[in-house]
């Protein structure tokens, strides 16, 4: 018998508030959190604005020895999973941790700590190192740690499938306790990719915003006058429970995840392909898995980029998926809050979508002016809206043409 799969706990690290309640504070002031790049000096790159987590204290969240042994990325991952085993009510004393896991998704994982620690190599030699160094670097010790500050032994992984990884990663915990490999996951994605090099990378391909003179209005998904995505940093966790424990405990429920799609352009490493046709299958596996017809849903998040490929071509694939429904279906583009956080963004936005399933209020599309006639879908230009879909879905597209979809029900 296949197993339901519910979300139970909501933890966040944003650049537009902390916590649950400050992720969903941060959507109904309906503002950008986007500024001048204050972590480096940015002039030498045409782009100089970014999302930064500016009220994130480590001493406020963790110990002194943890926050050492921590890189930026990994206690955003860390804090932000405490944040959610506690809005969950999980007392993992009380449960089998062998049946417990964790899955999180990053695109760069600790690349930008050791960009640092590269510094001082040079200017001080091995012994100027941190000794942490290659523990806290590769991509896995999102997951790995996050297993060890909560004592769990189920299935555990950090994929790097960049701006994907998010999603993957709640999809990939999904699956694991639908098909009966664990009870509870602690699934999300974190990236902190905010230093000269990491963001220097983007900035040499041309990628991000060059709107340095207004940056609340840099990043604009399906906007005419888009030029770019905005880099971020941020992390969010989902629990995932088998709904029938979920229920017996009597654990909040925000939503229920239903359904799980990826594939691949095989096309080229960052332009999307063309006719979206790949993108559109992640979206109908999805639906298909959720044994949901296009039809019944009555909300997209976007993966919304800003850039001037991909939102039109995600425009097109919804179009493919959904035909003559797609003009009336409300679509939100999320990021012209929070930037791109990269591996992050897809679990930001999977905890978006429980949240508004909860709450019955859609995000709007911030910044979104003079919308681009090839994206003429109901982008939730202005404010959000009050409204009660019964079933969303969530994109997430990444380089390398990776497209992951969520779909989630109302509880």
């Amino acid at each position: 018998m296949t197993r339901r799969v519910v979300v139970t706990g909501i933890g966040a690290v944003t650049p537009i508030g902390l916590g649950r309640d400050g992720l969903w504070s941060g959507l109904r002031a309906e503002r950008s959190a986007v500024g001048p790049v204050t972590r480096f000096d940015p002039s030498i790159f045409r782009s100089q604005v970014a999302a930064e987590v500016r009220d994130f204290v480590p001493s406020d969240h963790l110990e002194e020895r943890r926050t050492k042994r921590l890189d930026r990325f990994a206690q955003f991952a860390v804090v932000a999973s405490r944040m959610a085993v506690a809005d969950a009510g999980l007392v993992l004393e009380r449960e089998d941790r062998e049946r417990v896991g964790a899955m999180m998704g990053s695109a760069l994982g600790g690349v930008a700590y050791a960009e640092e620690q590269l510094g001082r190599f040079i200017g001080g030699g091995l012994r100027a190192v941190d000794a942490t160094l290659a523990l806290a670097v590769f991509g896995g010790s999102a997951s790995c740690n996050v297993a060890i500050e909560f004592g769990v032994y189920g299935p555990n992984s950090t994929n790097g499938m960049s701006c994907a990884s998010g999603t993957i990663a709640v999809g990939d915990g999904f699956r694991a306790i639908r098909d009966g490999y664990a009870d509870v996951m602690i699934c999300g994605g974190s990236e902190a990719p905010l230093s000269t090099l990491c963001f220097g990378a983007f900035a040499l391909i041309r990628a991000m915003s060059t709107r340095n003179d207004d940056p609340g209005t840099a990043s604009r998904p399906f906007d005419r006058d888009r030029d770019g995505f905005v880099m971020g940093e941020g992390a969010a966790v989902l629990i995932l429970e088998e709904r029938g424990r979920a229920l017996a405990r009597g654990a909040p429920v925000y939503a229920e995840v239903l359904g799980y799609g990826m594939t691949n352009d095989g096309h080229h490493m960052t332009a999307p392909r063309p006719d979206g046709s790949q993108a559109a299958r992640a979206m109908r596996l999805a639906l298909a898995d959720a044994q949901v017809a296009p039809g019944e849903v009555g909300y997209v998040n976007a993966h919304g980029s800003s850039t001037p490929l991909n939102d039109p071509t995600e425009t097109l694939a919804m179009k493919l998926v959904f035909g003559e429904q797609a003009y009336r279906m409300p679509v939100s583009g999320t990021k012209g809050y929070y930037g791109h956080a990269l591996g992050a963004s897809g679990a930001i936005e999977a905890a978006i979508c429980a949240l508004a399933l909860d709450r019955r209020w859609l995000p709007p599309t911030v910044n979104l002016s003079s919308p681009d006639p090839a994206c003429d879908l109901d982008y939730v230009a202005g404010s959000g809206r009050e409204a009660d879909p019964e079933t969303i879905l969530s994109n997430s597209f990444g380089f390398g043409g990776i497209n992951a979809s969520l779909v989630m029900r109302r509880a």
